[in-house]
């Protein structure tokens, strides 16, 4: 099979904007969203989410998490994991986490609690356990009933119950009987990665897999040889475009299909996170500035990229003021702002209104 061309490879990676009648179906099929905190207009994993959702409104993961098979976890990064994802992220080899060195025995008494109580906020942690603060992994200090909570979860003796106003409230870990080998869920977690990226330049690949460490302590070698690994099998299929290289599982075909019209995407976005993929097949470089001094921004604070029919044509500053949606629209040198490109970005603007559920 001849190389496809960066314009097969464009409308290949816009196949994950279609639509999934539920979110529990989302969820599956992706394996992992990435969450970040920033509002603007909603959180990276609602603004994701609502590209594929049919129906979805801002806030629905949370509201309906306790009643979805999905956890909390990190791979590659913190995010909502699909609980097959999760299965095969733990059981994650055993590390003495700091706080059992800052607060001995803390992590059994704070465990016999939530197992006694069933979820435990991490207020009423403190309030049963003290106010004693250890230190971070920022060069700060938390309370170290919360570290102990922390440290349970990424051990996969708790889980995310639910959240209470944005905070974690924990409760006891899922039961789980692993049935694969540790090589074979490392196979499988780097094809999830291959699968929600796809197609994803070589390097990016290599980064995701990179950051998967976090949610595979001690296992980064291990990794990258089942990532070079599924290339040398034929798992992965490897084609150079343009002088860049790309990997792609090899049961999917480079084609398909974008949605019409306008959509605009979180910077988070599997459309959007490989930035040299992004450069390459859009045509000029995507830059996520929210933590970039307010004078240096060129696009925006938490600029959005606007596809159309897509391609990626520019972008997007979204804010609500006033119960209004207020935006700011960017385009790159030589894209005219047409009557059907402004009927595109109305209706997109109107989905996002109904999303975040403003009046009017």
């Amino acid at each position: 099979m001849s190389a496809p061309t960066s314009d097969q490879l464009r409308r290949y990676a816009a196949r994950t904007l279609l639509p999934f009648p539920t979110l529990q179906a989302a969820i599956n099929q992706m394996g992992f969203v990435q969450a970040d905190p920033i509002r603007a207009p909603a959180r990276a994993q609602d603004l994701m989410l609502m590209q594929r959702v049919q129906g979805y409104r801002a806030g629905d993961l949370e509201r309906l998490y306790p009643e979805l098979d999905v956890e909390e976890d990190y791979f590659p990064n913190y995010g909502f994991v699909s609980r097959s994802v999760w299965t095969l992220l733990h059981p994650r080899t055993p590390h003495p986490p700091r706080i059992e060195r800052d607060a001995p025995g803390l992590m059994e008494r704070v465990l016999a609690q939530v197992q006694e109580v069933g979820e435990l906020h991490p207020r009423a942690a403190g309030e049963v356990f003290g106010r004693t603060r250890v230190g971070n992994n920022w060069g700060g200090s938390s309370s170290a009933a919360t570290r102990a909570l922390e440290a349970l979860h990424h051990a996969g003796t708790l889980r995310i119950a639910r959240r209470e106003g944005g905070v974690k409230v924990y409760g006891p870990a899922r039961p789980h009987a692993p049935s694969l080998t540790q090589q074979e869920r490392l196979r499988a977690l780097v094809m999830v990665l291959a699968r929600l990226y796809a197609p994803a330049s070589e390097a990016g690949l290599r980064q995701l897999v990179g950051l998967s460490h976090y949610g595979m302590p001690g296992l980064l070698a291990e990794l990258r040889a089942e990532l070079k690994a599924a290339v040398k099998d034929g798992e992965l299929i490897r084609a150079e475009v343009d002088g860049l290289s790309y990997l792609w599982p090899a049961d999917q075909t480079p084609e398909g299909d974008p949605p019409a019209g306008v959509r605009l995407v979180a910077p988070f976005d599997p459309l959007v996170w490989d930035r040299r993929r992004f450069e390459h097949l859009h045509g000029w470089a995507y830059r996520f500035e929210a933590y970039t001094p307010p004078a240096k921004r060129v696009l925006g604070y938490y600029a959005l990229p606007l596809l159309y029919a897509g391609k990626a044509v520019g972008w997007a500053n979204l804010k609500v003021s006033g119960g209004e949606l207020i935006s700011d629209i960017g385009l790159i040198a030589g894209i005219r702002r047409t009557a059907a490109f402004e009927r595109a970005l109305a209706a997109e603007l109107e989905r996002y209104r109904t999303f975040l559920e403003l009046k009017g």
